[in-house]
Parts: C-alpha cells; structure tokens; sequence
C-alpha cells in the first residue's frame, strides 16, 4: 500500500477489546503507522502488555480501563479520551466475548453478557465517538465481527455470539445510513459470517481483497488500514466477509 494508506500520523485510534487477540494487533499495527492509540479492555494486564508493546515500539499509546457493556463507563472512557487528545479520529470495536455453551444450557449470564459485550460495547461507543466525531467534521468507525481464525461458521454451542455477531451487520448498516450526512464512515469488518456480502462492487475494494496474506490476522489489520485510510473516503456501509476471497 502506498504512504497515503497507511499514514495515520497524529490521528487518535480508540481500539476496544486492546487488551490481546486481534484488539492488540489492530493497536500496533495503528501505532506503527504514526497514530495515537486509545487502548481499551476491561482486563489491566492484558492491556499493560499492549503498552508496553507499543511503547518499545516507539508509538503513542495510552490505556483506559472500562467495561464498555455499559453506557455510562463507555461514556466516561469517550469523554476521557477527548480531555486527553482533543479528538476521535477512528474507532475501533473489537471488544468480544465468546461463552461456549449449547442453547438448551445456556444461563441468562452468558445470553446477557455476550449481548452486552459484543452487540452493547459496540453500539455505545458508536454512539459516544459519532457525537464527537460530528462535531470535528468526520470519522471512521469500524466494527470487527465473527472470529478471525481457520474455523467458520456455523459454528457449535455459540448462539449468543452468533446471534451479538449478526446484530452487529445490522447496527452497522443503519449507521452507516444515518451517519453518513455527518461524513462518518462506518464499516462491518467480518471473516465466516452467513448471509453477509463479501463482493464489494468498488472495484478498488475488490482490488484490496483480492491480495494475499501470510494470515488472517494480517489480512484483517491490512483492509482495516485501508479502510480507515483517506483512499476509501467515498466508502461507507461495507460488510466486508474476509472468506469470500
């Protein structure tokens, strides 16, 4: 990718779920192209690693410890992070849980938590960043969904991640629709989900899909990259299914 792509000098990132998996590459990868990276978990150490990753790397990073399965904390934690940086320039929702449990024995804990985490996460920050995001003129929000791994769906004893996963398309897509005025873009980022279109017409996007990757979390950090990146600033609205190519 050229230096207009991958050049996110001085742009704030919030990443949530920051503190290990595809939260943290997506964080290094970020801060390795010049941003200040918003690093968000609900688990201290796991996101004390991620800073210390990116600080010996020589990136810009700070952490913020909040459970974003509530309004008022991912509030807080927006708020915070604007007192600190001025500004959101992309978010980031990559904060998931994933209770492996069947339909017939799953408690109303693992239903709740997964929804709250992974469908509720998303859309508070969603929320929160796209009003700041509206008062600086613009913004990228992309929201990564179903597991990046050689596993596809269906997958067994995972119903209320499935179904956090397939609510996440839908939020997306509205956002997109509602948000769009205000020149933010929001995108689904998604490997293995059903029912989801993975043949992007813009043919630059087809382009970038087309490329090959040593793995699935290369590939995802790449087309996320491109798709914060003012390249795709016509795009918004995209479920892009990695698998499909």
């Amino acid at each position: 990718m050229s230096q207009r792509v991958t050049d996110f000098s001085e742009k704030v990132v919030l990443v949530t779920g920051a503190g290990g998996g595809m939260g943290r590459a997506l964080s290094e990868a970020f801060a390795a192209q010049g941003a200040i990276v918003a690093a968000n978990d609900i688990n201290p150490l796991g996101l004390d690693e991620t800073v210390r990753l990116i600080t010996a790397g020589g990136g810009i990073v700070k952490d913020y410890v909040f459970d974003v399965a509530r309004r008022m904390p991912v509030q807080a934690m927006v708020n915070q992070v604007l007192e600190d940086w001025g500004r959101i320039d992309i978010l980031i929702n990559c904060a998931a849980v994933e209770p492996v449990v069947s339909v017939s024995d799953m408690d109303e804990w693992d239903w709740h938590r997964t929804i709250d985490v992974n469908l509720g996460g998303s859309f508070f920050n969603l929320q929160q960043v796209s009003r700041a995001m509206h008062k600086q003129g613009g913004g990228v929000i992309i929201n990564l969904a179903g597991r990046i791994g050689p596993h596809p769906f269906p997958k067994v004893n995972r119903a209320a991640y499935l179904a956090s996963q397939m609510g996440l398309v839908g939020l997306t897509l509205e956002a997109a629709n509602e948000l769009a005025i205000d020149h933010i873009r929001v995108h689904v980022v998604c490997q293995g989900l059903p029912f989801t279109d993975g043949s992007p017409a813009h043919p630059a996007l087809t382009a970038e899909l087309s490329k090959k990757d040593p793995g699935p979390i290369e590939r995802t950090i790449r087309l996320v990259l491109y798709l914060c990146s003012p390249v795709s600033a016509d795009l918004t609205g995209l479920v892009v299914n990695l698998e499909s190519k």
